[in-house]
């Protein structure tokens, strides 16, 4: 009986080592944080099972129990606060912990890229962010893109828009990274799941024709269909001819009309001279546009016009195309 006693003993005893090891071992492991997931908001009034839920539900922890073990065998179960956290990718456990005891930090900046602006867009709001430290006044586009660690030179298109908030000071560069980074996550997300039968030999491809959807329309329950016709284009060896590439390509020339001239004169992004996507996104493109291009409308259109509402006319053949113009852009 004794020696069954001792056993059971010297068991639990080993067990509590074990456990005591690999908790020792997760408490110090860094999380690995996807940029997604490094700003992290933690709702009022929450329990640690819901803190645990909140953070799994953003990303942060992968499961849940090992995270609420841990803050019970530190004490923090009852310390744990409310707020706005903006996380290091390799932060641990423990770590987190104890900065989630601290409370959140109110974020003291906010800046939106917008859908369809360009990257000198969202260069000017970053230079003109009083709350942001301006770092990359005087790089060029290319040397930015070395600074965030970018495989590409020309940075159109790669950064995702979004809200973003960050701490007084914070630098310019950092945002970039953290808004190339998501946008990264996304794009190859998205084109993980795209539909079959695609004209595009990558995903950065994908992201160029997003770009054009995105300038296109501002209407998402057309973006899908936009997406079809362009690439019913691009199956049958047919020019895009899409003018916000042509626009593109004008740079400081376009004055707010694009003429007949412009439509003739070539250059890298005319899709009237040049057959297939134009070298670059035009813009940044939404995440809906992004599904639109991978996922676009099974249609045999292959022509659109405005209709002089936000919406747009689509057709099949060069005659119907030609009376959809004369009705609402001719008006005849």
């Amino acid at each position: 009986m004794m020696k069954s006693l001792m056993l059971i003993f010297k068991l639990g005893v080993l067990a509590i080592l074990c456990i005591s090891l690999w908790m020792g071992y997760y408490a110090k492991s860094s999380l690995q944080l996807p940029a997604s997931a490094q700003a992290v908001t933690i709702q009022a009034n929450s329990s640690l099972t819901s803190i645990a839920n909140q953070l799994a539900e953003q990303g942060v922890i992968k499961q849940t129990l090992p995270f609420k073990l841990l803050a019970r065998l530190l004490g923090k179960e009852s310390l744990l606060k409310a707020g706005e956290y903006q996380l290091d990718q390799d932060i641990t456990p423990h770590a987190l912990l104890l900065a989630l005891a601290k409370g959140g930090q109110t974020a003291q900046g906010i800046i939106t890229f917008i859908e369809g602006k360009t990257f000198k867009d969202m260069r000017q709001l970053l230079r003109n962010h009083q709350g942001l430290t301006n770092t990359i006044k005087g790089l060029s586009d290319a040397e930015v893109m070395a600074l965030i660690g970018a495989d590409q030179k020309h940075p159109e298109g790669l950064f995702f828009p979004d809200t973003y908030h960050f701490d007084q000071g914070t630098k310019d560069i950092v945002l970039l990274q953290r808004a190339y980074n998501i946008m990264q996550e996304k794009l190859a997300e998205a084109w993980e799941g795209r539909a079959t039968d695609l004209p595009y030999k990558n995903s950065y491809e994908a992201l160029i024709m997003a770009s054009i959807i995105e300038k296109e329309t501002g209407q998402g329950s057309e973006r899908p269909t936009i997406g079809g016709v362009f690439v019913n284009r691009l199956k049958i060896g047919m020019r895009l001819q899409t003018d916000p590439t042509v626009i593109y390509g004008m740079g400081d020339r376009f004055d707010g009309n694009i003429r007949r001239k412009d439509l003739r004169k070539d250059t890298a992004y005319n899709t009237y001279t040049r057959y297939g996507l134009p070298p670059t996104p035009i813009a940044t493109p939404s995440l809906a546009s992004i599904k639109g291009a991978l996922h676009p409308a099974e249609t045999k259109y292959l022509y659109f016009v405005g209709k002089g509402d936000r919406t747009h006319a689509f057709s099949k053949t060069l005659a119907e195309h030609n009376r959809a113009v004369r009705k609402y852009q001719l008006k005849r």
